[in-house]
């Protein structure tokens, strides 16, 4: 490695730095990791704005699901910061009628309390079929939902209500990009990250088997070895070379 470069990790809605542990311990080897604290703001300009305030002068940005909405964020606000991008289960969509509604009354159920309960339900959504009655990734999701509480929460359904549509801006990003998605996404169907993909010159996409929502814990080694290989990915004078 002939040069180190900062890595920035977003988590997703109701997610905290818990989710990307199954990966950091591949990732520190190529430079410093900092996973970002994205429950104190409730705009994505926000939080994008707060996340560059703290962050180094240039990094390499992975985001997941949410993470991905703040990424496009920062991408828009300060594009020559980014050496590398990553987008996980994400879309650069912004949010249908419907899944505004959907979560309106979500955060209505956090309001009185049955933020647990929502969880303990979506959850057979989030991960792949097969790892449904998986009490390791359910106990994961429980524990980063109470990282963020309800406040944070509300916080970032918020922001990703209000969230624009990202897919004019594909054509504007210039780093190395990886796009990744599980053959199984029922949150945000993988069709998203193809358009993500075909969007952003020169993207990579990596779709994993038998994965859903949730690659980190799913799928650590697959996911970490197609993180590995995004950041040993090379920048010579804006052309990319592996």
């Amino acid at each position: 490695m002939d040069q180190t470069v900062p890595i920035l990790l977003v988590p997703g809605l109701a997610s905290s730095a818990r989710i990307y542990a199954p990966v950091i311990p591949a990732l520190w080897r190529f430079g410093p990791v900092m996973v970002v604290n994205h429950i104190r703001d409730d705009s994505m300009a926000a939080i994008a704005r707060r996340v560059l305030s703290e962050a180094p002068p240039r990094f390499a940005l992975a985001g997941h699901s949410m993470g991905g909405y703040i990424a496009f964020e920062i991408m828009r606000q300060a594009p020559e910061r980014v050496v590398k991008l990553a987008l996980i289960n994400t879309q650069a969509r912004p949010d249908t009628p419907e899944a505004t509604a959907g979560r309106r009354g979500l955060m209505e159920r956090a309001r009185r309390g049955e933020l647990r309960a929502a969880r303990e339900e979506m959850f057979p959504e989030l991960v792949h079929p097969s790892r449904r009655d998986d009490a390791g990734i359910r106990r994961l999701v429980d524990e980063q939902g109470e990282d963020v509480g309800v406040e944070g929460y509300l916080r970032q359904q918020t922001a990703i209500i209000a969230r624009v549509d990202s897919r004019p801006t594909l054509a504007t990003i210039k780093c190395p990009t990886l796009v990744l998605t599980g053959d199984q996404d029922n949150t945000i169907p993988n069709a998203f990250s193809k358009e993500m993909a075909e969007g952003i010159a020169g993207a990579r996409l990596v779709i994993l088997d038998r994965c859903g929502h949730l690659p980190q814990p799913e799928q650590p080694e697959a996911t970490a070895r197609a993180l590995v290989e995004w950041l040993q990915t090379q920048v010579v004078s804006g052309a990319r070379t592996a």
